[in-house]
């Protein structure tokens, strides 16, 4: 029988890699992590130099991870570290077989000779657990993309709120010494007598900048108050003097506003036009020379808003660093907090969520080394006290969560007396058109009660000293009643006014005159 010839050319390069030869690991440096491990069991300090960067997830191997936990319970319950106790310890969780028994315990510590570069090792094996962690991540990302069932903005918000709990575990600061510290200190304190003693951003309030020498860097600022109160007023009347009067950059995000809309407020606000006339634009031939000339200060103002709805706390960090980098923003203003979310991230309750949420807010001033004021509701609470002290907003009456009240610096309350018709304090002062600023919390400073005018007509909160077109001397009209909605830009319900020299109402007066 023939012999079957193979006629097939050889070939005569090398030799070709097997398919399998091209296959990834997961980063990973076992090597390291058994150095890592054996050092800490052979020198006494050795786990007090890692234990702020490693955790037991850390580790690659599934025995090193119990093996680091077992340390980690010994260092809980401040006991020695050794061969010894570790093993011990790893016998009383019922792990001890698990990990390879005594014996691979003994091989650890016999592989290394002391701790030098134990943190260095250490960073090593958290870069390579945080590339294995952003692997899983976009696999995870991946295959749900490929799913004609999944809503493509859920997923990009699941992908933000995982990225954002791996960039939380690789924030940790090293310790500084004091010296650095105090020259900053000192750089500040000279730039706050430059500024006649203002720190900070100022508001342009000038009772209120003397209690907080303005907004201070990195703090986290809770504006709060119940419907009506001119929240919204109130932080576009600091935009407007931050913006227009001292040229501060500032970036505002209404969530529950359109950027026109917030617009036509600050319209209102600077040219001294009646929120109904601004909508339906109304206005006779004073007003538009009025509006053509007053509109050109706030035209250039470096003031920057964003009416993303929904604003989730991610979002807001990528935007809030862009604006700093390109604009020099100063400081932002987020109107308001409740209306925030954290997709992406698993919530047992909406309090949770809005812990991680201002928890988020505070870690972003501090990352940005700029002021952070966020506006916040207030629960019913206030509506069912009496008297004048019952209806001044308390810190128990934050809503749906006290962790604002924990991570805010400072916290403070708008309160309109007038709105509940208590038209005077206890000592007889008129509470007509005055709006006060309760500093309620002031973590680096002293608490007080601020007083301001409020002009309702403009959505415009001003100095008390301060003197506008419908007004030589504040207090001319003496107001019975009126409610403002915060939302809209007029009045809501009935007002009526006695004028104390004249009458202003005969001829067809409006609501506009009213002092606010």
């Amino acid at each position: 029988m023939a012999e079957k010839r193979n006629y097939t050319k050889k070939t005569t390069g090398p030799t070709p890699i097997p398919a399998n030869e091209f296959g990834k690991l997961p980063p990973q440096a076992p090597e390291l992590e058994e150095a890592v491990l054996g050092a800490i069991m052979i020198e006494k300090d050795a786990y007090s130099l890692i234990s702020e960067i490693l955790k037991p997830e850390s580790f690659y191997k599934v025995a090193h991870q119990k093996i680091f936990e077992a340390i980690m319970t010994l260092a809980m319950h401040q006991q020695p570290i050794d061969m010894h106790t570790v093993t011990e310890q790893l016998r009383k969780s019922g792990t001890i077989d698990d990990i390879g028994g005594p014996y691979y315990i003994t091989l650890l510590t016999a592989k290394v000779s002391s701790a030098a570069h134990l943190e260095y090792h250490a960073r090593i094996i958290m870069q390579k657990f945080l590339a294995r962690e952003l692997i899983r991540i976009s696999s995870e990302i991946q295959t749900k993309a490929f799913d004609d069932k999944s809503d493509v903005e859920d997923l990009m918000q699941e992908a933000e709120g995982m990225l954002f709990e791996v960039t939380q575990r690789n924030t940790k600061k090293d310790v500084t010494q004091i010296s650095p510290v105090i020259d900053e200190a000192l750089k500040r304190m000279q730039e706050a007598a430059g500024k006649q003693g203002s720190s900070g951003v100022a508001t342009g309030f000038h009772s209120l900048d003397k209690i907080t020498s303005g907004w201070q860097k990195s703090d986290l600022i809770i504006i709060a108050a119940r419907p009506a109160m001119g929240k919204t007023a109130f932080i576009l009347s600091m935009a407007k003097n931050m913006g227009v009067d001292y040229n501060q950059p500032v970036a505002v995000f209404s969530l529950e506003m359109s950027n026109v809309q917030l617009v036509n407020r600050l319209i209102m606000n600077v040219c001294e036009l009646e929120g109904e006339k601004v909508k339906n634009g109304q206005l006779d031939q004073a007003e538009w020379a009025k509006l053509d000339i007053d509109i050109k200060n706030l035209i250039d103002a470096p003031i920057y808003v964003d009416d993303t709805p929904s604003l989730s706390v991610f979002e807001l960090r990528s935007k809030a660093r862009r604006l700093v980098k390109e604009h020099k923003v100063q400081i932002i203003i987020i109107d308001y907090l409740q209306l925030m979310n954290a997709n992406g991230m698993g919530f047992g309750s909406r309090e949770q969520e809005v812990s991680i949420i201002s928890r988020s807010l505070k870690g972003l001033a501090k990352e940005l080394d700029i002021p952070i004021i966020a506006l916040s509701q207030l629960n019913r609470g206030v509506e069912g006290r009496s008297g004048l002290e019952g209806k001044r907003p308390q810190l128990s009456d934050l809503r749906e969560s006290g962790a604002i009240e924990q991570d805010a610096d400072m916290v403070c309350f708008i309160h309109r007396p007038e709105y509940y018709h208590l038209t005077e304090d206890a000592q007889g002062n008129s509470l007509l058109g005055i709006a006060e600023i309760i500093i309620a919390k002031h973590r680096n400073g002293a608490t007080g009660d601020v007083q301001l005018k409020f002009k309702g007509a403009y959505a415009k909160f001003m100095n008390k000293d301060d003197k506008d077109k419908d007004d030589n001397e504040f207090g001319g009209y003496q107001v019975i009643s009126s409610k403002m909605n915060d939302g809209g830009a007029g009045f809501y319900g009935e007002t009526a006014a006695l004028p104390t020299t004249g009458n202003p109402f005969l001829g067809g007066g409006s609501s506009s005159d009213v002092p606010f």
